[in-house]
């Protein structure tokens, strides 16, 4: 007589629907259906103390930074905000209602980012070539770690030595921002040369672009209260406008996902070259009476 085999679950130490109350408790393990590229959990949940303390929180907050104010918004923002951070404290009669431009080295860019920048509660889509500023770093970082934000962050290849890139780098792989709603990349352009973008478009109200990076002198930022100058004040040449056109604030969202998908690619390593044109597939006459149209591949029953 050919010996019993040995119930499957015995083999395998697998309990059966005798082993439990369950009478349809499976006898095989359950296939893994989990994506291989789903997200995990972070590693450490981040708390308000470790982001301040470890991405340098400024020891006294400015009237600009509203961070800690969780009812700052800009959901009714307009140009006409931001007037106090020109030299003159206020725009010509004529100026425009879409666009107004700052100059460093003569308006305060450095709190007029800050200003915008903290009051974010929905969406930042950001790609910035220089990213150097130790406050609107702790503001950037406290953001990426609130998943109702949803944040898109770009930054330059060339640059993933700075101190504040390899903040960025550390959080991603210590809290995987994307479990945080951010998603974060740094990458060049579709044709392997700098991401030079310094720009961002926040809660799909206001949108900024110039030639300002972050960083001290970049943004000129003010050393003495309310003006440039003073000991130590650097500032470059550089602009910054700030945008509320509609039009404008759609295309450059647009833009600034499209240079984050091509980064993002190129980083695992999906970047290729264009697909070949498509072929013309031969259509086989069917059976029976009926014909082939050449152009359209489809069959006309007679």
């Amino acid at each position: 007589m050919t010996p019993r085999k040995s119930h499957p679950s015995a083999k395998h130490g697998i309990k059966t629907a005798n082993d439990t109350k369950l009478p349809f408790e499976p006898i095989i393990p359950a296939p893994d259906l989990s994506e291989p590229d789903a997200p995990p959990l972070p590693a450490t949940k981040a708390t308000l103390a470790d982001v301040n303390s470890r991405y340098a929180a400024p020891k006294k907050t400015s009237a600009a930074n509203a961070i800690n104010d969780p009812a700052a918004n800009l959901q009714t923002f307009t140009l006409a905000d931001l007037a106090q951070f020109t030299k003159e404290k206020t725009y010509s009669n004529d100026a425009s209602k879409d666009v107004h431009l700052f100059f460093v080295g003569r308006d305060d860019v450095h709190d007029l980012l800050k200003y915008i920048l903290s009051r974010v509660s929905i969406s930042l889509y950001l790609n910035m070539f220089g990213f150097d500023d130790d406050e609107l770093n702790n503001i950037i970082m406290r953001q990426a770690l609130d998943p109702t934000i949803t944040m898109f962050i770009t930054l330059d290849q060339s640059q993933v030595g700075g101190v504040h890139e390899k903040a960025l780098v550390e959080a991603d792989q210590k809290y995987n921002l994307a479990a945080f709603n951010t998603h974060f990349v740094i990458g060049q352009s579709a044709t392997h040369q700098i991401s030079h973008t310094k720009g961002f478009v926040a809660d799909g109200k206001v949108a900024c672009e110039g030639s300002t990076n972050w960083s001290a002198s970049g943004e000129g930022t003010f050393v003495v209260t309310g003006q440039p100058g003073g000991a130590g004040y650097k500032a470059q040449n550089n602009t910054q406008s700030v945008i509320t056109d509609r039009d404008t604030i759609i295309r450059f969202q647009t833009e600034l996902i499209t240079e984050h998908m091509i980064a993002e690619s190129a980083a695992k390593g999906k970047l290729s070259e264009e697909l070949p044109p498509a072929q013309n597939i031969p259509v086989t006459k069917a059976p029976g009476n009926s014909q082939t149209s050449s152009e359209t591949g489809t069959h006309k029953a007679h």
